[in-house]
């Protein structure tokens, strides 16, 4: 077992599923990992995202973020920071040309990983994923576990996000090709967040499900990943070193991002709002940064520089971590986010942001609305449909298989791969295609020509 991580085989253009395709020394113009965004940009899953709630329900007379749009700020914000830290790093290895040749690649990694970060979460938010979680621990999905592995069982009662968006990335569907999205392997390994299998998942996270521990298994030993389990136990692996950054971006993302669409919303007022914005800098620069708002009168404007400034801050403060820590993140012993190392104000500024988001924004009028709407709509569809595909000779379950698009291989051989069709269907849902859905099928609403 190797004792550190190393950037030369960290960084690898080698595509999942088109292994024997490989030729490191193709040298084209566009690389691999500018392949790998454009891929993603151009794919429907992406486009998806923009019907999926962020935190906020869809825009009305007043746009806040979704899925997409965050996604994409994800993906600036990423690509920031990890041009920084390969800018730093560049001059550390400057008597290795080919390690630094690697490094400057990892912008682009980065940009396609954050971009794909989001592709595995369902409809309605976060309330999705404990919507198809307790629906197994705790709905009707419950009679399941007697018929299924305790794995399997483990990962449908912990669906988490990143583990289907892993899934989403590499898994054939039905009639698709061989190593689903065919994305390069660095990239793939930058978006699992959580690098072990469902059945030691802390706090519902992990970052694979049963069906892709092969898959991690390949990326990750073919990378140079270190291992941190024995063989016999619990799968486990250091993170990429790059999941600290895609991490770190959508960090700052969220944070900043929703307490702007709070202000937006008059959730949280102005004169609240700056402070908090301006609790990120010294006195000092807090007077030179009010003299600049003094120049627009729009509060929204005010606050939209407020905004950058504090983006801009955090992005160099979590590369200058990543910099400083980059022995302990390839040996394996760096702990927490880069964010929990910042330094002061921003660490104190990130906190009181923290704070405000749980204090007056998830527990908001709307946001609960659309977890309690969500958490209905999906219970339904997912008893519906797990239904359907255990007893598919009866008359209603052959209808309604019918409207399942063909790569969901609901007749799977096994229980669990049925299962898991369903959940894969229901999770790549928009917001409005599963609430049209519900409608439907409770008769609700009727088709129009």
């Amino acid at each position: 077992m190797n004792s550190k991580m190393e950037w030369q085989r960290l960084i690898s253009d080698k595509r999942f599923g088109l292994e024997s395709y490989h030729d490191p020394k193709r040298g084209e113009m566009r690389s691999d990992f500018q392949r790998d965004y454009d891929r993603l940009v151009f794919s429907s899953p992406f486009r998806r995202l923009q019907n999926k709630t962020q935190v906020f329900p869809l825009p009305g007379s007043i746009f806040v973020h979704n899925r997409l749009t965050h996604s994409l700020e994800v993906s600036c914000c990423g690509r920031s920071i990890a041009t920084t830290v390969a800018s730093a790093l560049s001059k550390k290895y400057a008597d290795q040309p080919d390690t630094v040749a690697k490094l400057s690649q990892i912008g682009d990694i980065v940009a396609a990983a954050c971009l794909a970060h989001d592709l595995g979460n369902p409809p309605f938010g976060h309330s999705g994923e404990k919507a198809i979680s307790t629906f197994f621990s705790e709905g009707e999905g419950r009679d399941l576990e007697s018929e299924l592995t305790p794995k399997e069982w483990n990962d449908l009662t912990h669906f988490e996000g990143n583990a289907n968006a892993f899934r989403q990335l590499t898994h054939s569907f039905r009639g698709r090709r061989n190593g689903g999205f065919a994305m390069t392997y660095s990239t793939l390994a930058s978006i699992v967040k959580y690098p072990f299998e469902s059945v030691v998942a802390t706090k519902n996270k992990f970052g694979f499900f049963n069906t892709e521990v092969e898959s991690y298994l390949r990326i990750a030993d073919d990378l140079g990943i270190l291992r941190l389990s024995a063989e016999g136990e619990p799968i486990r692996y250091a993170r990429h070193p790059l999941v600290y950054i895609v991490e770190a971006a959508d960090d700052i993302c969220y944070e900043i991002m929703d307490i702007e669409d709070a202000h937006k919303l008059k959730i949280i007022p102005t004169d609240t709002v700056k402070d908090l914005l301006l609790g990120y800098f010294t006195p000092e620069q807090q007077e030179r940064m009010k003299h600049v708002m003094e120049m627009v009168t729009d509060p929204n404007e005010q606050i939209a520089y407020l905004r950058s400034c504090v983006i801009g801050t955090l992005v160099n403060a979590a590369a200058k971590v990543f910099v400083e820590n980059e022995e302990r993140i390839l040996d394996g012993t760096f702990t927490g986010s880069l964010l929990n190392h910042i330094p002061e104000p921003e660490l104190s500024g990130y906190a009181r942001c923290n704070e405000m988001s749980w204090k007056k924004i998830y527990c908001a009028g709307d946001v609960v609305d659309i977890e309690l709407a969500g958490n209905r709509i999906i219970t339904f569809l997912l008893e519906k449909l797990v239904h359907a595909v255990r007893f598919p000779d009866q008359t209603y379950s052959c209808l309604l298989l019918a409207r399942v698009p063909e790569q969901y291989d609901v007749d799977a051989p096994t229980l669990f791969g049925k299962i898991q069709a369903v959940v894969d269907h229901v999770s790549s849902m928009t917001d409005v295609y599963a609430l049209d859905l519900y409608r439907k099928l409770n008769g609700m609403s009727l088709p129009a020509v």
